[in-house]
């Protein structure tokens, strides 16, 4: 249910709320640097000020460099600073964003920026990284996402939680969720990660979020992605469990807030941003909305239960047997070459009677590449040394190679083609 939509992420956290529009457009402010009101003031103070043309409904991100692909893209978070520990970034790498786009769209998955179209929406990289990391997120625990959307997030937070944690989310529009679980299913089916990962499967209902039933229980870790008006921070922080922590966008920042009692609550602002705030249901006057009735909490059944821990067995088994043999799959690691700046001197040359410029590289240019020579050919030495694996399924292997009926086989492989 994308309720709202991220309209602008201002880089550097805790903005003046006067520095967050310039002539129509957004702030670009590096994440060190205080803000600029123009042009001639941000090239006195060394701050780029670059104006962005948005929709009042479009997300925008631009924190961090674009990426070649899902990957590139998470170094880069990881560079920047938003991706900080290392299941966030591993439950990143797992879920290609690009997956989460419709086709014809996907050229755009692995910059940082949000893509909107129709009600399918997905928030700048940037933010979902802070999300992510805001949670404090461990296995076990119960999530809800106000406002899930494509699924993409909710996807991510199962492979943290793991099969023994709740993930529930709550969606306005019908199309949307019918989008998320085509994107869960095909996540389940078709990803290697799926075999990396003990998961808990999202579940998603049409509602909205606002009419959530006065009865339901409460979670660990709360997501709203749209923005809270403060007379609603109340029945958010209701459905929270004590100790446990809720993430929302509330007065343009995203804040991050901690149940620390029956009724009282530590709150931190995270990140300066922008948020639509949560659209409401349109109803006939003198109707009440449909309450919206979360998923249950169910006990997993004693066949499901099995099937878990055979599939963590047999994963311990192989990856010990690998680190015994000392094998370590490993994929190529893109080198990014040095830039080296070419400085030329300026000469004249004689030609017969006539003076002709002519360009000669210096000896400061001749060195700057001998040496730039010697590194790519170091880089050369290293990855040839590196024992570049094919990658494979242990995991399937070893459940198709056990003496089970193909059906049970079947089963604990999660019915998942090869």
């Amino acid at each position: 249910m994308r309720h709202g939509i991220v309209t602008c992420c201002l880089h550097d956290r805790g903005l003046s709320r006067r520095s967050r529009s310039h002539s129509g457009g957004s702030v670009r402010v590096s994440r060190r640097s205080s803000p600029c009101h123009s042009e001639e003031e941000s090239a006195h103070a060394g701050v780029r000020v670059r104006p962005l043309c948005f929709s009042p409904l479009l997300a925008m991100g631009g924190a961090v460099s674009a990426g070649e692909d899902n990957d590139d893209l998470i170094d880069n978070l990881k560079e920047a600073q938003y991706i900080r520990t290392e299941k966030v970034e591993q439950a990143f790498r797992a879920i290609d964003r690009g997956d989460y786009y419709l086709d014809g769209y996907r050229d755009s998955a692995y910059k940082d920026l949000a893509w909107k179209h129709g009600n399918i929406h997905l928030s700048a990289p940037c933010i979902y990284s802070e999300v992510m990391e805001a949670l404090k997120l461990q296995p076990g625990l119960s999530f809800l996402n106000l406002g899930s959307g494509t699924g993409y997030l909710s996807t991510m937070v199962g492979l943290i939680v793991g099969p023994f944690g709740v993930n529930h989310g709550v969606e306005l529009h019908k199309d949307v969720v019918e989008y998320a679980r085509e994107k869960l299913e095909d996540f389940i089916k078709n990803s290697d990660s799926f075999d990396k990962f003990e998961f808990c499967e999202p579940v998603f209902v049409v509602g909205n979020c606002l009419e959530i039933s006065p009865d339901s229980h409460q979670y660990d870790r709360i997501y709203c992605g749209a923005g809270v008006q403060k007379d609603h921070e109340n029945y958010m922080k209701v459905l929270l469990k004590v100790g446990g922590i809720l993430v929302m966008p509330i007065e343009d920042q995203l804040t991050q807030i901690t149940r620390t009692g029956q009724c009282t609550w530590d709150s931190k602002n995270i990140l300066a941003v922008s948020f639509a705030p949560l659209a409401q249901q349109s109803i006939a006057d003198g109707e009440k909305p449909d309450a919206v009735q979360l998923p249950p909490v169910t006990v997993r059944s004693l066949q499901d239960l099995s099937r878990i821990h055979i599939r963590r067995t047999l994963r311990n088994l192989a990856d010990d047997d690998g680190q015994g043999k000392g094998v370590v799959q490993r994929v190529p690691q893109k080198r990014k070459r040095r830039r080296c700046r070419r400085r030329r001197i300026n000469t004249y040359v004689f030609v017969g009677n006539q003076l002709i410029p002519q360009m000669v590289e210096s000896e400061e240019e001749e060195h700057a590449e001998e040496e730039h020579k010697e590194v790519e050919e170091e880089e050369d030495r290293d990855i040839g040394d590196i024992e570049i694996l094919k990658q494979v399924n242990v995991l399937r292997d070893q459940i198709m190679s056990l003496p089970l009926p193909e059906s049970l086989k079947a089963y604990l492989l999660y019915y998942r083609e090869k």
